[in-house]
């Protein structure tokens, strides 16, 4: 008797000229898959489902989830969704979870206190968003968009006691923000140790091949490869991505922290963004959010290290590819020629906002500057105000505000600017 070769390894396929056996495609694959990933659990696993794949002509099933609580994708999403991109070109598929039955329980990571649960319409509105937003970056064709409430809201009491009974307290009590709440008194509520769970039984509910997300999703993936083996599936590679830091340079990528780049901006305001991040992390965001080859990215980084390469201009490419991803090469062009018209050489926008100011508001002409910069827009509260002038990023007419109590006269046609980028032209009516 001969030895039986397993049909994985002798299968084959043509890659422009070149036979290719079904593991080298896969190494090929996986090479591709671990540019700027964080963790693999396990990378054998993930070369031996690829090589699977290839073998027998079917894709990956990529479960990627979102709960829709925060609809506006800025470019930290993005991090995890261009990775789905590249698993698309080579061939496999994303299941898009859209957590609409998830979402009103409310994951609690990185939660200290319990988060309040949406309404069906606040669901159902910021799912339509997401919707929206994913396909500038995934390829429609090979994205299925799933709500949980499919299977979710199916089950019954019985099938959610099975369910938890697949999982003890002391282990999901390993979280490290349960373990917290519960030292400091905080609540914690039993909804909450059900979240893991039910996003677990998504990964049971589609057969995942792999799970993505972000670092902060590592338990709740780990949890969904246990409960995948106590119903007798194989269990999902896991594949997590950093977390971007944000345009401050110290925290996440967030909205209400208003660190972010939104992938909706307009071209100008998306490049002078870019511009503002902190020339530590310019190598960052070339390995994740762009597409330039990782060999020029390390040429870069010898080059700034060397001084060859000035870090403005690495930032001013890194801003033209972004602005490139979603606007397109012309308006990336347009928006550099703007910046530097602006910033380099000083002068103010072509398009400025006009601010009506009602003379009503205002005391003998005059206006606290804090009511000013809220009142414009160009400030989103009174607190942030301050903090923009004890900065020394305000400037009325060109002449810097340092006195957070200042009366300021207002004039129509006046000038208010506020650090490099933000302009607001004053109207009084």
């Amino acid at each position: 008797m001969g030895t039986e070769v397993p049909c994985a390894i002798i299968a084959w396929m043509i890659r422009g000229n070149v036979t290719v056996t079904a593991r080298e495609e896969a190494e090929r694959q996986l090479e591709i898959l671990k540019r700027g990933v964080a963790q693999i659990v396990s990378e054998e696993e993930l070369l031996d489902k690829l090589e699977k794949s290839v073998a027998e002509g079917r894709p990956l099933k990529i479960k990627y989830g979102a709960d829709p609580s925060a609809p506006d994708i800025h470019l930290g999403h993005t991090v995890c969704l261009r990775k789905m991109r590249q698993f698309q070109e080579l061939g496999h598929e994303v299941l898009f979870i859209i957590g609409d039955f998830t979402g009103r329980i409310g994951d609690p990571t990185g939660k200290s206190e319990t988060r309040r649960q949406l309404s069906e319409e606040e669901v159902q509105a910021n799912a339509r968003t997401y919707r929206e937003q994913v396909f500038k970056i995934l390829d429609p064709a090979r994205t299925r968009v799933l709500f949980n409430s499919a299977w979710l809201g199916k089950l019954n009491f019985y099938d959610v006691i099975n369910l938890s009974a697949k999982y003890t307290v002391a282990r999901m009590l390993e979280r490290d923000e349960f373990q917290k709440r519960l030292s400091e008194g905080r609540p914690l509520g039993i909804h909450e140790l059900l979240y893991p769970l039910a996003q677990a039984y998504d990964s049971v509910a589609i057969e995942a091949d792999l799970e993505l997300g972000g670092t902060d999703q590592t338990f709740n993936f780990m949890v969904a490869r246990d409960i995948q083996r106590e119903f007798g599936q194989e269990p999902q590679v896991v594949l997590t991505m950093p977390i971007l830091v944000g345009t401050d340079g110290v925290n996440k990528m967030s909205k209400s922290l208003g660190n972010y780049i939104g992938i909706n901006d307009e071209p100008s305001d998306m490049y002078g963004k870019c511009m503002s991040i902190p020339d530590q992390l310019i190598l960052q965001y070339f390995e994740l959010v762009t597409d330039v080859p990782m060999a020029k990215v390390r040429q870069m980084e010898a080059d700034m290290k060397s001084g060859k390469l000035n870090p403005m201009d690495a930032k001013m490419w890194l801003a033209r590819e972004i602005v490139t991803l979603f606007h397109g090469k012309e308006d990336a062009e347009l928006a550099e020629r703007e910046f530097v018209r602006v910033f380099r050489q000083k002068d103010a926008p072509h398009e400025i906002p006009v601010v009506t100011i009602p003379a009503a508001q205002l005391t003998d002409g005059r206006m606290p500057i804090v009511a000013l910069l809220s009142l414009t827009g160009l400030a989103p509260s009174n607190s942030e105000a301050r903090r923009l002038i004890a900065q020394g990023g305000v400037r009325l007419d060109g002449s810097k505000v340092s006195d957070e109590r200042a009366l300021v006269d207002v004039r129509d046609g006046m000038l208010l600017k506020v650090g490099k980028r933000r302009f607001a032209k004053l109207a009084l009516k």
